[in-house]
């Protein structure tokens, strides 16, 4: 009997004797299809690297790097989920509804907050062809309607094409206990001492590639790994955030001479580069104070020490592949998805918490923690003078469109394909140029419907002609930026850009003017020496916002919040059960600057029983209502300064209803705790709950991954019985939901 494989099954008899078995083609790529592994940085500036400048150790990376090929010349978008959606798609962000953050649903379709059906991801692309697809990490491309335990899921990453994942869905997670999901359901913390989220995750790749090597070692994978370093919180073990003491007493400005210079040395940048001006704000280091040197040159030794750890990770990574043999047929890439983070202001701080709820942070704040900085019980983020440090030899950050916003470091590294010959290269490319570089590798077409949907064209273009060719001209000739009222233009060698404030007259922007072919750092504006050529870069530029779906512009910051969809509208009461978490202030309950009261209905068999009922947040911040020492507890953390309210006298057993209610009244606010609904314990707290406290996620009988109150141990589960604990929630002004938004979008 003949055994055949066919796309068409042969014709079948009455009985298995008289038919013809067969078994369909599986989709499989080239026999030259080389395994890809992306590593995504986040909030690493050009000049962050050892092999871009830095005097950050980077060994892992800076090996990918002598035997592979770094660019100088490669841009990303100025946020997170937009560059993320042009990696993933090829496609530029507002084109495929990604124009600012995933937290945002404008109600138009450039800004939906999710990657449109109209654009299949690359692993979506690679997984038909045959590939295994894996994600680890930082996600960041979900609503916030999204974000539930109870779904929808389709924007989740296993079901836009990875096989399967493990990280955080949204766009910063404190990495000594994240908040982690592994494909659609959540993982408690882990237990284990000296845990850090960098080190688990390669942890996880590891073991996705174990599987796959093992059960299809015939596919080739596509490994998408997102650290959630190098954005803050800044954390990593003693050992590394010690390594750096004393590095950077000479101060940024020292500093940025030094990279400059090496960066010159290494043929990154040309010889005839300056360093961009000190960005406004930015001292002089030599006009600080000795305590404000202390601390601020401390907070860049630990984010040395966070990069540094990072990139140990890496190594492990590359090792792996090494032992299983497969490095060499790998095309691994490292880049970061936009410039060094500008958000710590003068003096850096402690817990950045502060800045999303718009609280002061002082630097004798951040002085008295200055030994626990990068430490568990911190959530610190560096000065924005060594973020511009970290941008050498450029001006301005993250969000901007100038060159410190959107130039990123990009290392390639395929021995089978390019050897081991270290090579610059200095095209112009942009994030979107990476998935169709990938498929052409891969020998793989980007389908014309996906899923019943007919797909966009890639925006991009392969940049694999550079590969052997350090000469070629760049096959990218135009490109735009916009983000957030922000904007820039690239085209041959010029670039035009101008920087917006919130609210003006989009008209009345000065742009400025770029030669950048010579003036890499974009120091010597030419717009009134080339009148007409800033023109055509100005409608050049509203051409491609037409084309690619930038408009209608949106600068809105605090009112972009109005605009959301009226039936993911903020609800107002809530019932919740033990073991439950609510992730999102649209999904869950918005506590922020608004009356409100929690009823717990519990059992408690003795004194003994105790534990937490509801807690909103973790050890950044929040709060929590609790049972401890047969007292009814209410710890109120915002950012570190805490308030703690107890009942006057014993609880008694048995069922009863143990509630909280906070009150604001003018400019007082006031919090009772209540036994059936009679008052046991009342008190002033300093502040309603900020807009930022939208952030947090909400938990019932537990509190977890971290502590909000340092009085126990996360997740100090209710040891008696919780049947359920009700939320209502007062009005909110429309300030509030403003500041919950705005809060949102600092934290990216």
């Amino acid at each position: 009997m003949k055994i055949t494989a066919a796309d068409t099954p042969p014709r079948s008899g009455r009985t298995v004797l008289d038919s013809q078995p067969y078994w369909p083609e599986r989709p499989a790529p080239g026999a030259a299809a080389p395994n890809i592994v992306w590593v995504v940085l986040d909030d690493c500036g050009f000049a962050q690297l050892g092999c871009y400048g830095s005097s950050i150790q980077t060994p892992a990376i800076d090996r990918l790097a002598t035997q592979g090929l770094r660019y100088t010349n490669f841009h990303v978008t100025a946020m997170c989920s937009p560059t993320r959606t042009c990696l993933l798609t090829g496609r530029n962000h507002h084109a495929v509804g990604m124009g600012y953050l995933a937290d945002f649903d404008t109600g138009h379709d450039n800004a939906r907050g999710a990657i449109s059906a109209r654009a299949a991801t690359m692993a979506e692309m690679l997984v038909a062809a045959g590939y295994g697809t894996y994600a680890l990490g930082k996600w960041h491309l979900v609503p916030p309607s999204e974000c539930s335990p109870a779904g929808p899921f389709m924007n989740w990453p296993t079901q836009r094409g990875f096989n399967r994942y493990y990280g955080f869905l949204g766009g910063e997670d404190d990495q000594w206990a994240p908040e982690l999901w592994y494909d659609q359901h959540y993982v408690p913390p882990a237990t284990r001492e000296g845990y850090h989220l960098s080190e688990d995750l390669v942890d996880r790749a590891e073991e996705f590639l174990s599987d796959h090597l093992t059960a299809a070692p015939e596919r080739p994978f596509f490994l998408y790994l997102a650290f959630g370093a190098c954005h803050a919180p800044h954390q990593a073990p003693q050992t590394f955030l010690d390594r750096y003491r004393g590095h950077f007493d000479a101060g940024w400005d020292a500093e940025r001479e030094k990279v400059l210079e090496r960066q010159k040395a290494m043929g990154i940048v040309p010889a005839e580069t300056h360093l961009a001006p000190r960005n406004p704000g930015i001292s002089a280091w030599d006009s600080l104070s000795p305590e404000a040197k202390r601390l601020t040159a401390r907070m860049q030794e630990v984010f040395a020490g966070f990069t540094e750890h990072t990139d140990a990770q890496i190594g492990r990574l590359v090792h792996f592949l090494e032992r299983r043999g497969q490095l060499d047929n790998t095309l691994f890439v490292v880049l970061s998805d936009n410039g060094a983070s500008g958000e710590g202001g003068e003096f850096g701080s402690v817990n950045e918490y502060r800045y999303f709820l718009g609280l002061q942070d002082t630097l004798q704040d951040n002085l008295e923690q200055i030994e626990q900085i990068g430490s568990p019980w911190t959530h610190n983020h560096y000065p924005a003078a060594w973020a511009q440090a970290g941008n050498t030899p450029l001006k301005f950050y993250k969000k901007y469109t100038f060159g410190g916003g959107v130039r990123a470091p990009l290392v390639v590294h395929w021995p089978a394909r390019l050897g081991r010959q270290a090579g610059l290269r200095h095209q112009f490319h942009h994030a979107i140029d990476l998935a169709p570089t990938m498929l052409e590798v891969a020998g793989v077409s980007a389908p014309v419907v996906h899923k019943g949907v007919e797909q966009l064209p890639l925006h991009g273009v392969s940049l694999a002609y550079t590969f052997h060719d350090p000469q070629a001209t760049s096959r990218r000739t135009t490109q735009y930026f916009e983000m957030g009222g922000q904007r820039g233009i690239y085209h041959e060698g010029w670039k035009a850009v101008t920087s917006h404030r919130s609210g003006d007259d989009f008209d009345a922007d000065r742009w400025e003017l770029y030669d950048i072919t010579r003036d890499y750092s974009e120091t010597v504006d030419l717009g009134a020496s080339e009148p007409g050529r800033l023109r055509e870069m100005i409608a050049l530029w509203w051409r491609e916002a037409e084309a690619y779906g930038v408009l209608p512009l949106d600068d809105r910051a605090q009112a972009r919040a109005f605009a959301r969809d009226p039936r993911t509208a903020l609800r107002r009461h809530f019932v919740l059960y033990p073991g439950t978490r609510l992730l999102t202030p649209i999904t869950g309950p918005n506590f922020a600057l608004r009356d409100f009261c929690i009823k717990a209905h519990t059992r408690r068999p003795d004194a003994c029983s105790e534990g937490v009922l509801l807690a909103y947040g973790r050890r950044a911040a929040g709060f929590s209502l609790f049972v401890q020492g047969n007292r009814l507890c209410f710890h109120y953390n915002l950012a570190g300064r805490h308030t703690q309210l107890e009942s006057d006298g014993p609880l008694p057993a048995g069922s009863h209803v143990l509630g909280a209610a906070l009150r604001i009244t003018g400019e007082r606010v006031e919090l009772e705790l209540t036994v059936d609904a009679t008052v046991v314990a009342h008190a002033p707290l300093p502040m309603a709950f900020p807009a930022g406290f939208g952030l947090l996620s909400t938990q019932c009988g537990m509190n977890q991954p971290s502590p909000v109150s340092p009085r126990y141990e996360a997740p100090y589960r209710f040891t008696g019985e919780l049947d359920r604990v009700e939320v209502n929630l007062g009005e909110q002004s429309a300030a509030a939901i403003a500041g919950l938004w705005e809060a949102a979008a600092r934290s990216q």
